[in-house]
């Protein structure tokens, strides 16, 4: 049995080659287990991979496909660009229809096209809560000096829960670098993952944000491209200051891969989150090789 796939740089910049978050989408994963969904994840070895399965008793509640969402060693609630991603593969394969509405284990998530660019709005509002321990363990974690912490940081959920700390200067967020050990100490996730968003608005236009994100993976520190779930957190924090005013992120170019992210907080404490989806290539996987 061979199962098709899509390979999409998500959060892309147009023409820029390479620009964005890469991601594989695998079109019918009806029949793979969750240990050879992992293990294909593990394959492709991208920051995610999504598996789209049908509605089944989703159907009742509008979604239009069922996906499920791997990083290389963990399955996730939600993420952004995997969403958008996937989203855009899913109206191809519904004769272009769009919007579409995807489930997944944060709930139903709506995304749309709005001129060239795929927008999501999260499934419920964020969900905002202090953290418990000292400012200075998180940027120790994230190589970021005590004198240059904006704000103490804070924990958001708006599908899937990660801790955001905010800097005084682009400088200090082009400076961050992780380590792992810390981050897992200062910065565990509920799913087992230790996760920091390193962020700071950029001087004279507050509308402008430059951040990075830097999680764990195999006992390993990595930094993302593009993080659209951290961009939904941040957005949601934004909005919970009653500012809904769409700001602009980029992320990306210490890793080789410019990224932006548009953000847009909703009065209704949901953010949407959108970018642009570009497709790289396409292929098959043999199931019969996959233990």
């Amino acid at each position: 049995m061979d199962l098709p796939f899509r390979l999409l740089n998500v959060f892309a910049q147009p023409g820029v080659s390479f620009s964005g978050n890469p991601l594989a989408v695998v079109e019918r994963a009806s029949g793979l287990t969750t240990m050879q969904m992992q293990a294909l994840a593990r394959q492709f070895n991208l920051s995610e991979t999504t598996f789209v399965l049908p509605p089944d008793e989703d159907a009742s509640r509008g979604a239009d496909a069922r996906v499920r969402i791997f990083t290389p060693d963990i399955e996730m609630p939600f993420a952004g660009h995997p969403t958008l991603g996937t989203a855009s593969v899913v109206s191809s394969l519904n004769r272009g229809k769009e919007p579409v509405a995807l489930a997944m284990a944060a709930g139903l998530v709506p995304v749309k096209k709005v001129k060239d660019r795929w927008v999501l709005t999260t499934a419920r509002a964020s969900r905002i809560r202090e953290y418990a321990g000292p400012a200075t363990g998180v940027a120790s974690a994230v190589s970021v000096a005590p004198r240059d912490i904006a704000a103490d940081p804070v924990w958001v959920d708006s599908g899937v829960e990660q801790l955001l700390l905010q800097v005084g200067s682009v400088a200090a967020v082009r400076g961050a670098s992780a380590r792992a050990d810390l981050l897992l100490e200062h910065a565990l996730a509920p799913y087992g993952e230790g996760q920091v968003l390193v962020w700071s608005r950029l001087e004279g236009d507050p509308t402008r944000i430059v951040a990075r994100f830097f999680y764990t993976g195999g006992g390993s520190a990595f930094e993302d491209p593009a993080t659209g779930s951290a961009g939904a957190n941040l957005g949601g924090l934004i909005g919970s200051a009653g500012a809904l005013d769409r700001v602009v992120i980029s992320q990306g170019d210490q890793v080789g891969r410019p990224s932006t992210i548009y953000v847009t907080p909703q009065a209704d404490g949901r953010v949407q989150v959108g970018g642009h989806v570009v497709e790289v290539g396409r292929g098959s996987l043999h199931l019969d090789q996959v233990s």
